[in-house]
């Protein structure tokens, strides 16, 4: 589905998503991706939900956003509070939705201006 037409902006935006992807500012990934003001990082190996592990989240914990949004597929799943506890502690604020909803919410945050990131399962 897409979400908005890319014109060219400094802002990277979630721009597409659907089964097995997600595209910002119109270039598509069909992998795991992190995305906030400061770029699309590709270097996040989270394959699917049920493997994500307490190291998995450090990589978000350096980002440093004030939201962080945790796109977990199609499906909407729930993580084991200790496995994002940093996150927490560090002041992080941590929502899991499904993809879509996340590409979503992102753009609205950003668009916003708020320092907001975004790790997607496709």
């Amino acid at each position: 589905m897409a979400l908005h037409q890319f014109t060219g902006s400094h802002v990277r935006l979630f721009s597409a998503y659907g089964d097995g992807y997600v595209a910002v500012n119109g270039q598509v990934y069909r992998q795991s991706i992190i995305l906030s003001a400061a770029g699309v990082r590709t270097d996040w190996e989270v394959t699917e939900f049920s493997a994500l592990t307490r190291e998995d989240f450090h990589i978000l914990l350096e980002l440093k956003p004030e939201i962080l949004l945790i796109g977990t597929g199609a499906q909407q799943h729930f993580a084991r509070p200790e496995l994002f506890r940093d996150l927490i502690q560090a002041g992080i604020g941590v929502e899991f939705m499904n993809t879509p909803a996340a590409c979503r919410t992102y753009n609205i945050l950003a668009a916003e201006d708020r320092n907001v990131a975004a790790a997607i399962l496709p």
